[in-house]
């Protein structure tokens, strides 16, 4: 076991937050995959009933929600495998040191954008507020002008706040994947082996 600024690297608090991710990892993925399959079938649903003359007016949103649940999940699973997109022209110029701390900060503002996400989403959502009201949408509604829990999708006509939930969800995951990220990075933890799963590449990830 490695040691860095007197911590053991993989430490039991460490090795909490990695395990979190790599369980938050192994749901993404099951739900990317559901989430591709049920894409992959109102489609085709979507193709058969237009093609038939029996046009289904809901499957069309369907589709876009299940396309942004499933952007997020996706985008959060990515993050973790760092297989997302990344800028290489400086950091491939640089020495080693420097690209380490290049990759730290780079993890650092992740870390960041999700910590602002969530306290957007925390925000918006007003849970406190909403729990205030009685969980009466009106009425918070009319105290405070966020009709946030009001609202409703024009076709399904569910809750649109529903649909808004992957949102913090994401900011949540994210910041849980892109910390045990950040203890791999300056060498707090060790990076998992997934060779037994198969997550080395982007299509591998549904």
């Amino acid at each position: 076991m490695t040691h860095t600024n007197g911590f053991a690297a993989g430490g039991r608090p460490f090795r909490a937050v990695t395990a979190a991710s790599e369980a938050l990892l192994v749901l993404e993925r099951f739900a990317i995959g559901s989430l591709m399959a049920l894409l992959t079938g109102l489609i085709l649903l979507n193709v058969v009933t237009r093609y038939s003359h029996v046009p289904l007016y809901w499957i069309d949103e369907s589709a876009i929600f299940t396309t942004v649940w499933l952007t997020f999940l996706g985008a959060s699973a990515m993050s973790r495998l760092r297989l997302d997109f990344s800028m290489t022209i400086l950091t491939e110029r640089l020495p080693p040191s420097a690209v380490k701390a290049m990759r730290v900060l780079a993890t650092l503002c992740i870390l960041g954008f999700g910590v602002a996400l969530a306290v957007m989403c925390w925000l918006w959502m007003d849970p406190v507020g909403i729990a205030s009201a009685g969980f009466d949408a009106r009425e918070y509604g009319g105290a405070t002008f966020n009709f946030l829990y009001t609202e409703r999708t024009q076709t399904l006509n569910w809750p649109s706040w529903v649909v808004y939930l992957v949102m913090p969800l994401f900011a949540l995951t994210l910041m849980v994947h892109s910390a045990a990220n950040l203890l791999e990075d300056i060498g707090l933890a060790s990076p998992p082996d997934r060779s037994g799963i198969g997550l080395s590449n982007a299509e591998e990830v549904a």
